[in-house]
Order: C-alpha cells, then structure tokens, then sequence
C-alpha cells in the first residue's frame, strides 16, 4: 500500500485483508501437532555448539538475516523479531514513503508477540503430540508470527491515521503521558466485536473440512472458529492497540 495516501478506511482495508493471511498460517500451522522439541533450548544447543535457543528461534533467526539482505526490513511495515546484528541490505535501496513520524517509527514490540505467540496462542489451536517434523514446524511458526507482527505493528499507520485526523484529540493526553486516556481514545467496542465476529466467520469459511459425502464432516474446522475469535480478542487487539498508545506517546518528539 502506498502510504502516501493512506486514510483511514484504506488501512481497515488492509487489516481485513491481513485477517485471511493469518487465518492461513493458523491453519498450515495447525496441521502439525505441538513438536515441543521445536521450542526446547537443549534440542539445538547439543547438536550447535555456536548458538544458544531453540531450534524456532534458530530458524527465525537465520531467516530473518537472509531477508535483511534482501532489503526486507527497509520497508517500515516490517519487523525482526531478532533485530540485533542483522546483516545490512545488500540490494539497490526502495524509496519508501515516508509516513511515520520518525521517532515514534522504531517501536517493535515483537519480544511481547513471541512470548505470547509462543505461551499462550500455540496450546488454542495445535493438538498435543510430537511427528517429528521440527523444522517444518518451526517454517510454520515462523510464517504465523510473520503475520502477526505485520497485523499488530500496522497499528501505528492507525495511530497516525487517527492523529491527523483529529490531532487535538490526542494531543492534551500525550503532553501528560496519560495511557488510559489514549487507550480508551483507541477503544471501539463495537468495532472490535465485528472483527471478531468477522474472523470467526472466515475461520469457518477457510478451514471447513470438504469431502463429497452430503453429511460428512459437516461442521468440523481445521481450525476451531472461536479460537480464531478469541485469539483476536484477547491479544491481537490489545496487542495492536498497545503499538497504538506507544506510538502516540512519542508522536510529539
């Protein structure tokens, strides 16, 4: 998306859009059963004697270094979970619009998103149980968190959406650094009750079993619905809003 000519409706847009992208990955994700060994630290740690982690964490981070060569983390929309070292881009530079106020453009709260994603989300929707297949699993993971760090940090394009939108709104609450004013400036109920009555129908609509029998398999999801719902409820939300308060915070630097 351009974002020189974002508005706020074209970025709910973009937030509905990325509601199908992690809807898919809960459901690749979900194809694997839990494979603990792929989040245990002595799991790698005996076979490379150089890194200290697990084997996810080992993925993600050779991941990640191959695509900061690529450039990928010169596009604002774009987080590391590992941030630290990362090699420089070694492709011709993209002339990004500038559209984030720069102090506020460096928050990444993707160390909250790992541990939630990884403490929390993983037990709602993956059956227990170990294939073997750690490396795919963590391929999985990796897409998963992707997105969802994508879909948590776009809350800063809201928040400077919103702001100029209506700048003295925000403005009194972020001289005085009040948090609960801008949080509940940020809150929409009913709005957040759709998102997640609409995820909650996608989930049905993507991850519906099909056979060719009439009755077969009538209801069942490769992902639970309500899962989906409650995974938006209970911190994808918050979690966004949480980038919009920090963002707001330091939008007067």
């Amino acid at each position: 998306m351009a974002t020189n000519s974002l508005t706020l409706e074209s970025v709910r847009h973009s937030l509905i859009r990325q509601e199908d992208s992690i809807i898919f990955s809960l459901i690749e994700r979900a194809h694997f059963p839990i494979n603990s060994p792929t989040y245990s630290q002595s799991y790698v740690s005996n076979s490379i004697h150089t890194f200290s982690g697990s084997l996810l964490r080992f993925v993600v981070e050779e991941t990640e270094a191959i695509l900061a060569k690529a450039g990928r983390y010169a596009n604002p929309e774009e987080h590391p979970f590992f941030p630290e070292d990362l090699p420089p881009s070694v492709v011709p530079p993209h002339n990004f619009a500038k559209f984030l106020h720069p102090p506020a453009a460096s928050i990444n709260i993707n160390k909250d998103i790992w541990d939630t994603y990884i403490n929390k989300l993983l037990q709602l929707f993956v059956a227990p149980g170990d294939d073997g297949n750690y490396a795919s699993t963590a391929a999985s993971d990796l897409v998963c968190l992707q997105a969802l760090s994508r879909r948590i940090h776009y809350g800063k394009l809201v928040a400077e959406v919103k702001f100029r939108e209506s700048p003295q709104e925000y403005e009194p609450a972020i001289h005085t650094k009040d948090r609960d004013t801008l949080m509940k400036l940020l809150t929409f109920e009913k709005v957040e009750e759709a998102v997640m009555k609409r995820v909650a129908k996608k989930a049905m609509m993507f991850g519906q079993e099909v056979t060719l029998n009439k009755d077969g398999n009538l209801g069942k999801y490769k992902v639970d619905p309500s899962v989906v719902s409650r995974l938006y409820g209970d911190s994808i939300i918050p979690l966004t809003k949480l980038v919009q308060v920090e963002y707001l915070l330091r939008r007067l630097d």
